[in-house]
Formats: structure tokens, sequence, C-alpha cells
């Protein structure tokens, strides 16, 4: 698992990219996330990075710091997608 929380938020965007397309999905077509952060503070990386996967109008979003993510992990970000 990467290190930083940069990392780890490109890599759990990644991830969340890939299993849309094995679906035949892409990013389009997700219309709300989920991220946990164990440090809230990091929203404005994350913010950052998350935007360079979704485009305009952006999918609904929650974000809430949770006292703690499987393996020590900084982040972790669920989805919910239509096949349109």
């Amino acid at each position: 698992m990467p290190e930083t929380i940069e990392e780890q938020a490109t890599q759990a965007l990644t991830n969340l990219k890939n299993v849309l397309a094995a679906a035949g999905l892409s990013m389009n077509n997700v219309i709300k996330t989920v991220v946990f952060l164990a440090d809230l503070n990091d929203f404005p990386v994350v913010n950052r990075i998350y935007e360079s996967f979704f485009a305009a109008p952006y999918p609904a979003r929650s974000c809430v710091q949770v006292a703690g993510i499987p393996k020590g992990a900084k982040i972790e970000i669920e989805c919910i997608a239509v096949n349109e």
C-alpha cells in the first residue's frame, strides 16, 4: 500500500476506475461517492486529486473522518454508479 495520502487517494480512485471499466462503465456513470478519511485535514489534498478523476458536474459526495480504516489506510472510497 502506498504511504502518502496523495498516493493512496490516487490508487483508490484508479482502482475505482478499473472496477467500473471492468463492468463496462466509466467515472461518468458515478452518481455518488463516500470518502472515508483517517484524518479530515487531508481533505484539501484528496479533493484536488478527486477533481482530476471526475468531470463537472461532479457526483454527489460525502466525506467523513473515521476512527480507523482496514490495514491502516488513510483513505477508502466507495461509489454508486448507474448504467444509463
